[in-house]
């Protein structure tokens, strides 16, 4: 069997950005509401590093002003766009791509002995998908960074004031985002693999600075699977097998490019050259990119099961399986990590600049890349227990242990920030009850099932650092399913489902919640670093000692004091200021600061104050949800059918955050869909027609939570707008 898709168009891989805005920028986002705003793009890590601010602390305050595109102070860069309540309407200033194939083919070969059946099956799979998208969904507003352009235009011509021949470290940059002059096109480094970017040429121009992401993956993977089993007329029968898969994944790069970024990475680049009398370079990668050169999973697995059947009506069945997996990535991130001088061609990581770049800060010693091996081994197995009641009911029991491999974690390329380079497996102890009921002939089926699954070390991921982080946490599953077919005569059919789930985090470990890292507590500063745009945390024995402490650090870096939050951002007596959280950090040791202030203060700087998710719900998992489905069959004396048929589903709240609360809560929804088939003799051939939600309902089914550097908007996700269509087919 093969098979193989294309796609080539311009739908987005996220649908929209909410946010509560945060009009002090430290947040980006407030973690109270979901509203259709945009995100302070101060808090991003192009609104950080390019501030005059910050580049006045990196250069001084005459240069740093001059060169610093916006204010931590002043409007984003998305001042002016409008407010877009449409779930499904953008306002964006790239148009994005998508581009995907897939090919799977398969094979199967069977033999049957008699009481023994062999089968061998092979399965191939290789697929690529190639995306961008605007990051932000929004336009930049180019009139807050014109005065900037104007600067860099003198300063590539006359150089700085007293600094002779400076004006050469300034001309490359100008010559690569503005060759125009400042009044022309804004030039933005593209996605791709030399690091270069738009100081080796490959770049896009238009009138306003762009902002995107970019995520490609090839992957292969070809698996081969051997059974046996027996047929016995006797009580005793059994099952014997095993399974081997390879899988690789090459070019796994995920890219965030914008224009602040090439300019970001050329200023700072070439005023430390300039500093270290070196030739003029810009740091490479003038784009984020996060490169997972290789990974390859090894995995077997060898299972049997054993099947007793004690008489006619009980029945036991136990299985083991011995799982043994071998992961190996290959991975680097950078942004702006290593000089690179202007005029360099072929690729940056040939430059000697390069030698300087460690890719793995945990081993000793430069590495180019960071290199894990892991291999994860788990026995895992199952019993059931069946009984027949009669032949039209049948009761079950089970037991089963389930197991999911651990894995490695992207690397992070934000300095001061520290993230586990890898998680551990996924262990699943279920139960379940069941059983299966047919009454009246067939007429009406019911069958009811109820479960307990018990999750140790539960995989979920987050986003940090541009990058999908999996943490590690326990948590209890129970739920309630049913389900229904009632067939009051051969052409009428009626179908009914419904469950119940409860879900509960176990845990006992405290948790950083990324919207709101002061964990409520009053006598804290939330502060947003303006080197890596995350956040960090003053904590004090009250609120005055931490405003205080907070604004006599910033004064001595020209910023600031603590500015408090919206009256309905949730944050509650908790502000927020822009700082340097390891100036912070070494401070609270200063006996000068601390010598202002008030006796017996005490004060600390933390990466944020955990807070206890036990007792919340998992995220992505519907309290209730109900389906119910009406068809009839109309019959022909042609021996043509004609069927139509209607489905309604709903799915009940749910989470799409494990913090839960109001801001992550995903709310209930309906979908109805219809269609009608006609079939031909024999069902030879079918013509369909069908309408997928007829209502057009707009309702979220989903959310993630973007991360601190980039202002922690929610990317939603709503039902597919009202489908219709034709379908046809036939059999030969």
């Amino acid at each position: 069997m093969g098979y193989y898709f294309k796609e080539k168009d311009n739908r987005m891989r996220i649908q929209k950005q909410l946010c509560q805005s945060d009009p002090t920028g430290v947040l980006g986002c407030l973690p109270n509401r979901r509203d259709p705003g945009r995100t302070n793009t101060n808090a991003t890590f192009t609104g950080t590093l390019g501030s005059r601010e910050f580049l006045s602390i990196a250069f001084g305050p005459a240069l740093g002003n001059a060169l610093g595109l916006s204010s931590l102070y002043g409007l984003d860069s998305y001042a002016g766009n409008p407010i877009l309540d449409d779930p499904r309407e953008v306002y964006t200033g790239f148009e994005p791509t998508y581009e995907t194939d897939e090919l799977q083919i398969q094979g199967r070969l069977e033999h049957d002995f008699g009481s023994i059946k062999t089968q061998l099956s092979g399965f191939y799979h290789e697929t690529s998908v190639d995306s961008s998208q605007d990051y932000n969904l929004g336009v930049a507003n180019r009139a807050i960074i014109q005065p900037t352009l104007n600067t860099l235009a003198g300063l590539a011509v006359a150089g700085i004031t007293g600094v002779p021949g400076s004006n050469a470290y300034f001309a490359p940059i100008a010559a690569a985002l503005i060759p125009n002059g400042p009044a022309g096109d804004i030039c933005t480094s593209l996605s791709e693999e030399s690091g270069l970017g738009v100081y080796g040429g490959f770049k896009r121009c238009g009138a306003i600075p762009l902002a995107y992401d970019r995520s490609k993956q090839d992957t292969k993977d070809w698996s081969v699977e051997g059974i046996v089993s027996s047929d016995f007329d006797g009580m005793f029968n059994f099952l014997l097998g095993g399974i081997y898969v390879d899988g690789k994944v090459t070019d796994g790069d995920y890219y965030v490019n914008a224009f602040a970024i090439d300019y970001i990475t050329g200023v700072l680049g070439t005023v430390a050259a300039l500093g270290g009398g070196r030739p003029p370079a810009f740091s490479a990668t003038p784009f984020f990119r996060n490169a997972t050169a290789q990974f390859r999973l090894k995995s077997y697995g060898i299972f049997g099961e054993a099947y007793v059947d004690f008489s006619d009506r009980l029945k036991l069945t136990l299985g083991l399986r011995f799982n043994h997996d071998n992961k190996h990535v290959v991975s680097r991130s950078t942004l702006a990590s290593f000089p690179v001088a202007f005029g360099t061609t072929g690729d940056a990581f040939a430059s000697p600049g390069y030698a300087t770049y460690d890719a793995d800060p945990v081993i000793p010693g430069i590495q180019p890349f960071a290199i894990r091996d892991r291999t994860f081994k788990e026995w895992t197995g199952r019993g059931v227990l069946d009984y027949k009641i009669t032949d039209d009911n049948l009761i079950y029991a089970s037991y089963s242990r389930g197991y999911k491999s651990g894995g490695f974690n992207p690397p992070v390329q934000v300095a001061g920030l520290t993230i586990p380079d890898s998680f551990t497996p996924e262990i699943i102890t279920a139960y379940e009850i069941g059983s299966k009921n047919s009454f009246a002939d067939g007429k009406f089926t019911l069958n009811l099932t109820g479960f307990y699954y018990k999750y140790k070390g539960l995989q979920l991921s987050r986003i940090v650092a541009r990058s999908s982080i999996n943490d590690n946490i326990d948590a209890d599953i129970w739920g309630l399913e049913a389900e229904a077919m009632i067939r009051p005569d051969p052409d009428w059919a009626i179908n009914i489902g419904a469950s119940y789930l409860k879900t509960k985090v176990t845990d006992n470990g405290l948790f950083i919640n990324q919207r709101d890292p002061s964990g409520g507590d009053p006598n804290t500063v939330i502060i947003k670093d303006i080197q890596g745009a995350f956040n960090c945390v003053v904590r004090a024995n009250n609120p005055t000692v931490a405003q205080t402490f907070v604004t006599i650090v910033n004064t001595g870096l020209g910023l600031r004091g603590p500015a408090p939050f919206p009256s309905d951002s949730g944050l509650g007596a908790a502000t927020g200021a822009f700082s340097l959280c390891n100036v912070l950090a070494a401070q609270t040791a200063n006996p000068g600061v601390l010598g202002l202030l008030p006796t017996g203060s005490t004060v600390s700087v933390n990466d944020g104050i955990g807070v206890s998710i036990k007792g919340n719900s998992l995220p992505q998992a519907p309290v209730v949800k109900f389906s119910a489905g009406l068809q009839k069959t109309f019959n022909f004396s042609n021996g043509m059918t004609l069927i139509p048929r209607v489905d309604l589903i709903y799915t009940g709240e749910s989470y799409g955050n494990i913090f839960n609360g109001r801001v992550n809560r995903v709310e209930g929804y309906t979908q109805a869909n219809a269609q009608v088939q006609l079939n031909g003799v024999d069902g030879r051939w079918f013509v369909r027609g069908f309408i997928q939600n007829i209502m057009d309902n707009n309702s979220t089914t989903g959310l993630y939570l973007t991360d601190q550097s980039s202002g922690l908007f929610a990317n939603i996700f709503t039902l597919e707008p009202r489908r219709y269509g034709l379908a046809a087919g036939f059999k030969f």
